[in-house]
């Protein structure tokens, strides 16, 4: 697992980034909020340790630039900042928690390890005997890995994550396909059949039911 600190004062993150090294964890630092943007935007990271007081840029920009382009990356604030008022601002503007200074290592490894308990059970989706695991973007079915396009990839986990509602076919076309204008929806019959054919399953498989008409629904009871 991959953890950016974006801290000011050296004495803390030096003292971050060895402990949490020496927990297994890689580690990354940046000393200024313009770096961290850079860092944050620029390399896959699975958690964010950000400072709330930041040269160039303060933690609460860093923490709103980053949520513009990533939604899910856990963001834990560092901040001696506690008041009602702050706290709200800093979850407002995209943060999950916050630790307040001065913090034990201790305190700080157990909040990063309840985070990436949390991502572990989003990261993997299952719908019956098919498991698609998210950070690796790999797809299995009976523990055996199915090669799927991006297109059939983002498909097959936009329905899964929806399992047990009918998806129309507008739905898909506009959260998939990210087309928010008339647009001939048959296109999505082409790559579910692509699907269907990679993962053997047939129309009449109740995994993935064909609701004629209006589109389709993933559902684990068969």
């Amino acid at each position: 697992m991959k953890i950016l600190v974006i801290e000011d004062e050296i004495g803390i993150a030096n003292f971050l980034k060895q402990g949490l090294e020496e927990e297994g964890y890689e580690v990354l630092t940046a000393s200024n909020g313009q770096s961290g943007i850079d860092l944050a935007l620029s390399v896959d990271v699975d958690l964010i340790l950000l400072d709330w007081m930041l040269p160039k840029v303060t933690g609460i920009e860093v923490c709103k630039t980053i949520r513009k382009t990533n939604l899910d990356v856990p963001i834990l604030f560092l901040t001696a900042k506690d008041t009602v008022q702050e706290t709200i601002e800093g979850l407002q503007a995209g943060a999950n928690d916050y630790i307040k200074k001065p913090f034990s290592f201790e305190e700080l490894l157990e909040r990063v390890k309840i985070y990436f308990r949390k991502n572990a059970v989003v990261n993997i989706l299952t719908l019956g005997n098919i498991q698609i695991n998210l950070l690796k973007y790999q797809v299995l079915m009976d523990e055996k890995e199915i090669s799927l396009t991006q297109r059939e990839f983002e498909l097959l986990t936009y329905l899964i994550k929806n399992k047990g509602k009918v998806c129309t076919r507008n739905q898909i076309i506009e959260d998939v396909w990210n087309i928010h204008f008339e647009y001939d929806t048959s296109v999505i019959d082409v790559f579910m059949n692509a699907i269907r054919k990679k993962i053997n399953l047939s129309k009449e498989n109740d995994l993935i039911k064909t609701i004629r008409g209006v589109g389709y629904i993933a559902n684990d009871l068969n």
